[in-house]
């Protein structure tokens, strides 16, 4: 399934092609001038663009153009008339991916988009592979892993626009630095970051603390104070744990989320507002909404794009690569030089469940780095790991892996959680490793899962 935006002033044509390609399994958003399309896209997103090279209210490469810049990813499909040749040769040097002659044919357009979506598909993955090997991850995010390649791709999905983004997952799981790698990869990269934990706040405070307040506003307020929303104006606010926020903050916060502009305790002054909201929660809005402790409203306003940070458990070797990372990095503050991980000590790593997430591997790395030589022993780990450790492996079948190797086993892992999370569904499990058919039912055999 891919995300296509049909940009045509042609109404009619515009419903035929969203009939075609939903029955296809496509999200399709229809926009009936240039810039009603290049302003959704630029705001929305897309992995597929279906622009008409003859608009009613303005050239076609020039919206083409805007697209380039303002949505890279996206592949970009010229619908044109016959007769059009220099203009679709000047589209395709410009960056367009492909044309189509109209009348479009129906077969025609299902596999263009198709085609369109795999080379989206294709050059997210590259891009993934190139950040892989350069150490440096999506947006400092590092790992390879599926759970973690499925985030990138919707990261970058949404990163360019200006949706409200709602970060689901556990303590510990980094959703405060995929905040900060939508920020960093967003057009308003250079306008401020501002992060406030709502938990960390009494709720008498957390009014003033969003919004500000004037001098005198109540007792201590000896002078005006500019709130968190403001302070990220033209940039990203990240509001952490959103469901700590009183039931009074969260009416005040609908408001302003729908209305873009704010009143500083103790104020008349309407304050108007550009800022990007991103907020987290490791507890469940959609349950809280059903017990009565969320507004209902809130939540669909926060939540118009969700994100999910995977666990550490589920992560597979990913764990290696940041215990090396964290190692490295606790070693050089320290102005030691960094050991290697033993063998077993690796092992230890990508058995243990780590409860804590990323934020206690980052931490047991710290106390590592304190206490290691030249090579890290499991006697170096932290207590917490080294007890306890087989009862936090889940059970295998008998005599499932004696005979595999430490990566082999963290395979093996991935493969049973991808077929716990599609229901056994082979054919969407492939989708999901990314591996060929054969490959997979080969792994299957192999690991005693068929």
């Amino acid at each position: 399934m891919a995300t296509v935006a049909v940009v045509d002033d042609d109404g009619s044509l515009v419903r035929l092609v969203t009939h075609w390609l939903e029955r296809e399994g496509h999200l399709v958003r229809g926009y009936h001038s240039g810039a009603e399309g290049a302003a959704g896209v630029l705001g929305e997103g897309a992995d597929v663009v279906l622009l008409d090279l003859e608009l009613g209210d303005t050239d076609g490469l020039a919206v083409l153009d805007q697209l380039r810049t303002g949505a890279p990813h996206a592949s970009v499909v010229m619908m044109t008339a016959t007769g059009e040749v220099p203009s679709v040769v000047e589209a395709m040097r410009r960056g367009a991916f492909d044309y189509l002659v109209k009348p479009v044919a129906r077969t025609k357009l299902v596999t263009t988009v198709r085609n369109a979506a795999e080379r989206t598909r294709l050059q997210s993955v590259e891009r993934q592979l190139t950040r892989a090997q350069q150490g440096t991850g999506y947006g400092g995010m590092l790992g390879t892993s599926p759970a973690m390649s499925a985030l990138v791709r919707r990261l970058e999905r949404v990163a360019p626009t200006d949706v409200t983004v709602l970060v689901r997952g556990e303590s510990g799981t980094g959703k405060e630095l995929v905040a900060q790698a939508l920020h960093a990869q967003s057009k308003r990269r250079a306008q401020p970051f501002v992060a406030i934990n709502c938990a960390a706040i009494p709720a008498s405070l957390q009014e003033s603390e969003l919004f500000g307040h004037e001098k005198g506003a109540f007792t201590g307020a000896d002078q005006q104070r500019a709130g968190r929303f403001e302070q990220a104006r033209g940039g990203t606010l990240f509001l952490d744990e959103i469901a700590e926020l009183s039931s009074a903050l969260q009416a005040s916060l609908l408001r302003v989320l729908q209305e873009r502009v704010l009143y500083r305790v103790g104020g008349n002054e309407e304050i108007r507002v550009d800022v990007r909201v991103v907020a987290a929660s490791h507890r469940d809005l959609g349950e809280l909404v059903q017990a009565g402790h969320f507004r209902e409203d809130l939540y669909y306003r926060l939540a118009v794009f969700e994100v999910e940070t995977p666990p550490l458990r589920d992560r597979g070797a990913d764990v290696l690569q940041l215990a090396e990372h964290f190692l490295a990095e606790a070693c050089s503050d320290m102005g030691r030089s960094c050991p290697n991980l033993g063998m077993a000590t690796r092992e230890r790593l990508t058995t243990y469940r780590w409860p804590g997430n990323v934020r206690e591997l980052r931490n047991a790395m710290r106390s590592v780095a304190v206490v290691a030589d030249d090579v890290v022993r499991t006697e170096d780990l932290p207590r917490r790991l080294r007890q306890g450790e087989e009862a936090s492996v889940p059970a295998e079948a008998p005599g499932a892996t004696d005979d595999l190797s430490p990566m082999q086993r963290i395979e093996r892992q991935a493969i049973c959680e991808a077929l716990d999370r599609h229901d056994g569904n082979v054919s969407q499990v492939i989708r999901e490793l990314g591996v060929p058919r054969t490959t997979l039912y080969r792994k299957l055999r192999r690991y005693g899962l068929r």
